[in-house]
């Protein structure tokens, strides 16, 4: 049932619109009274869930705080009966502006994406953090003014990979089940392989790869169930190189990927040459620094069709079941509460 009306954190929030809902709880758009009125996105999660999500993506947003590409989180807290989080209210996927660029970028727009994606996983990983579920569902654009700012979101498979006192690697592991999409998962991933930095980064590439050519040549292999399809997949990824993978584009993305595969489990990835490789194509071929991705000239189109967009995206996030949690969760001092002024 909608809660469409109701005041929750303390009654500065309105719920006013509804986005979605899941056996765990709801997603709105509220109204901020502490900012104006302003739209905030608003998710409630059942007290008494199985697996508890909300608590764990606060904590997380809060550690990730005051960088770019982080949606600002302005309260966590209990109700009676729901877990309570407002936080940023953004635009549409990449996967959402992808399919209204008809499913192809520029090698311009790409370009600008690597940077930009590669500055939000440095910036996770500098706090001690593999994602691992790197793929466009989990990248949103701002709203507005900035609507050529790239977000990540997404924490429910998050891991911490170092000891953030001592920075110590955790151990190398082998026999773990597929974390993550498919489709974007590293090599080592399907390999049964602990995940590390090198992980995001090879599904990074995959991203870019999917984004300049539509697809990946993996995408929509039949198989009885879904073991039978993993191992397909996997079994493509190791017969195929690089440069086939990346044939007729330019070569700093088939360079890209074989850099990130061939780092080793615990070694520190050079975030600065990999940005630089992606930047001094992008000022070799002449390209503009004006900001413009394609949507922005796209988006040109009815405004309700890029916020029914959104909305959907929204929807797909209120209803996701996470695969598995964080193995060290139980561990982590959480924050239970804090506001903005934090």
């Amino acid at each position: 049932m909608g809660q469409e009306g109701r005041r929750v954190g303390g009654g500065r929030f309105l719920l006013s619109k509804m986005l979605g809902s899941g056996s765990f709880g709801q997603i709105y758009i509220a109204k901020d009274s502490e900012q104006g009125d302003r739209d905030v996105a608003l998710k409630l999660e059942v007290k008494d869930t199985k697996h508890p999500q909300l608590i764990y993506e606060a904590k997380l947003l809060k550690l990730l705080q005051g960088s770019p590409g982080v949606a600002e989180i302005f309260y966590f807290g209990f109700e009676e009966d729901f877990a309570v989080m407002a936080m940023e209210l953004m635009g549409p996927s990449l996967e959402d502006v992808f399919n209204l660029c008809k499913r192809k970028l520029s090698l311009k727009s790409t370009l600008m994406l690597a940077d930009q994606l590669l500055l939000r996983i440095e910036h996770f990983h500098n706090r001690h953090y593999i994602h691992r579920d790197i793929k466009p569902d989990n990248f949103l654009i701002g709203r507005g003014q900035k609507s050529n700012l790239v977000y990540i979101i997404d924490f429910g498979l998050a891991k911490k990979y170092r000891n953030p006192e001592t920075l110590v690697h955790g151990p190398y592991r082998e026999n773990k089940n597929l974390t993550g999409t498919a489709r974007y998962a590293s090599l080592n991933a399907h390999l049964g392989i602990e995940q590390s930095r090198r992980d995001d980064l090879e599904a990074i590439g995959f991203v870019l790869v999917y984004f300049l050519k539509g697809s990946l040549p993996w995408q929509g292999i039949k198989a009885e169930g879904k073991h039978d399809k993993y191992a397909a997949i996997m079994e493509m990824k190791i017969k195929m190189t690089f440069a086939e993978l990346c044939q007729g584009l330019p070569e700093e993305f088939a360079t890209f990927l074989s850099y990130a595969r061939h780092l080793a489990f615990d070694e520190d990835p050079d975030y600065r040459y990999m940005r630089w490789l992606f930047k001094s194509l992008y000022h070799r071929e002449g390209f503009r620094n004006d900001g413009c991705f394609d949507w922005n000239v796209v988006r040109a189109r009815p405004a309700s069709e890029v916020a029914e967009r959104r909305e959907a995206r929204l929807r797909k996030m209120s209803t996701s079941v996470v695969a598995s949690q964080p193995s060290d969760r139980a561990a982590d001092d959480v924050v239970l509460s804090f506001r903005s002024s934090n």
